[in-house]
């Protein structure tokens, strides 16, 4: 369905679609290009009627990261806006899918990759797999939802820790404040066999 040079690559396996990030070069990072890449695809699996479940997952060991720094930072303010909003319908679009979503975190998952992780119905990660969204450190914050998913699964003190120390939350932290619902050795694995069930 995708070429192997394009940002992201998706296979479908009877009722179960699978996007995987593919730019380990670059941190999956969810550039311009990505997410218009990515908001065509999640349009066209989403109108699938056949299709019960949609997997996102990553490459080595990166799920994703998140938007990419050098092209915010050549933003003017109105694109900025225009950049953030396009994030928040796209992973609205996500969330709001008739299809199971779940991310199947397979490494880091940061800034706005973790924003389509709580997107998703289910998270599932890998015991090396390490959270953060650290905006704080470069004077900004997440514009595609994070503020209002993160503290509705985590509660608003853990979620405002989150932001404002722009720490890193290893699996089993991020197991215990109930920011994933499990770790898998293979979380891509277990997601199918959740998928498989639903």
């Amino acid at each position: 369905m995708a070429s192997q040079a394009s940002a992201i690559v998706t296979d479908v396996t009877g009722t179960i679609a699978v996007i995987r990030f593919n730019r380990p070069a670059a941190r999956n990072s969810l550039s311009i290009s990505t997410l218009n890449e990515l908001t065509n695809t999640v349009s066209l699996l989403t109108a699938r009627e056949e299709l019960k479940a949609i997997i996102f997952t990553g490459t080595d060991d990166v799920f994703a990261s998140g938007a990419d720094i050098r092209e915010l930072a050549q933003l003017a303010r109105k694109d900025a806006l225009d950049f953030a909003s396009f994030g928040q319908e796209l992973f609205q679009t996500i969330a709001d899918a008739k299809q199971l979503t779940i991310a199947a975190i397979n490494g880091y998952c940061m800034g706005g990759a973790l924003d389509l992780a709580l997107a998703c119905d289910i998270r599932i990660a890998s015991p090396g797999a390490v959270f953060a969204h650290p905006g704080a450190r470069l004077g900004i914050i997440t514009g595609w939802g994070g503020t209002q998913r993160l503290p509705r699964l985590v509660g608003r003190a853990r979620a405002l820790e989150f932001f404002i120390t722009a720490r890193l939350v290893t699996s089993e932290v991020a197991l215990a404040s109930g920011l994933i619902a499990r770790v898998e050795t293979s979380p891509l694995d277990a997601a199918m066999r959740i998928a498989e069930t639903a």
